[in-house]
């Protein structure tokens, strides 16, 4: 299958990423000035979702109609998936069908075993593992409110989940230093430390991993499917919280990211994005913009035949 996919920031080179995410600020950009740019008329994206979703579905759903493409909702309930047909089959027929699949699941391997399968680009949406579409998304608002992030100070604060490992991904491949502020046994992915050697540094306290950073970012305590784990983590993240008072010992020129929804009064302070220092918002519509670069970058636009 010679379709290319984008499942982890590692499927792509770092001049590739960086163009994504300046491509993502043109597309920004035309939108702002009301530009019709319909590169994919008459692709479909076909979108799977086993976990529920905001941003995710809109942005993509948006993007690829701004496009002047089409989306398709899939939720478990709708499709064989859901019933048990093998991921391999539903990606072999879906593909002869599809453009593009975004796959937004559980288990990083039904990504993979997914994109085996498929003769067109398959998108992680979200996984257990990685979400890379959301790293897009920051690191455009950081390009556009800071200017380039190599050789940066970033710093992840709470647990060890998908959007951290996807962060180490991401200091490996935008060239900056991470530091992950996480209480013991909450670790990102031990072979992406591994991999990432001194480029990562774990902390135990926050205060010490904030100090000069120039990024500072967060995620709620308890992801999807962890609900019976949050009285637990409730009490041991507790210290782990960002406010205005963490947030004054990082450097002067500190941004503050959430990859939301924010559980305000928990990972954050409630005051927290309203912070002059907080673009979570620009954050959240980052998702459009870096993700239509995306789908430009991977879907063949349709030509037309005389």
């Amino acid at each position: 299958m010679s379709a290319r996919h984008f499942l982890s920031l590692m499927d792509c080179t770092p001049a590739e990423l960086v163009g994504l995410i300046r491509r993502g600020i043109e597309l920004k950009d035309l939108r702002n000035r009301g530009v019709l740019f319909e590169p994919l008329k008459n692709r479909v994206l076909g979108m799977i979702f086993e976990k529920a979703s905001t941003r995710t579905r809109l942005s993509f759903e948006a993007g690829m109609i701004q496009l002047g493409g089409q989306a398709i909702f899939l939720s478990p309930r709708d499709t064989q998936l859901g019933r048990g047909e093998p991921v391999a089959d539903s990606a072999i027929v879906m593909s002869r069908m599809l453009d593009a699949v975004m796959i937004r699941t559980f288990a990083h391997s039904t990504l993979t075993e997914f994109a085996a399968h498929s003769r067109v680009p398959v998108i992680n949406g979200l996984s257990d593992d990685l979400h890379p579409c959301q790293l897009l998304a920051d690191m455009q608002t950081y390009l556009e409110h800071r200017g380039n992030i190599a050789g940066k100070t970033v710093v992840w604060v709470g647990d060890g989940n998908n959007m951290c490992n996807s962060y180490i991904e991401a200091a490996l491949q935008f060239d900056f230093q991470l530091r992950v502020a996480c209480p013991q046994g909450y670790e990102p992915n031990a072979a992406l430390l591994a991999q990432a050697g001194e480029r990562v540094q774990i902390f135990r306290d926050p205060r010490e991993a904030v100090a000069g950073a120039h990024l500072v970012s967060t995620d709620v305590w308890a992801s999807m499917g962890q609900e019976e784990e949050s009285a637990e983590r409730m009490k041991l993240f507790k210290p782990y919280q960002v406010n205005r008072a963490l947030l004054d010992s990082a450097a002067e020129d500190v941004l503050f990211l959430h990859c939301l929804p924010a559980h305000r009064g928990e990972e954050i302070s409630v005051d927290l994005l309203d912070d002059p220092r907080s673009v979570a918002w620009d954050q959240a519509e980052n998702r459009l913009h870096a993700q239509k670069a995306l789908l430009e970058f991977l879907v063949e636009p349709a030509y037309h035949h005389a």
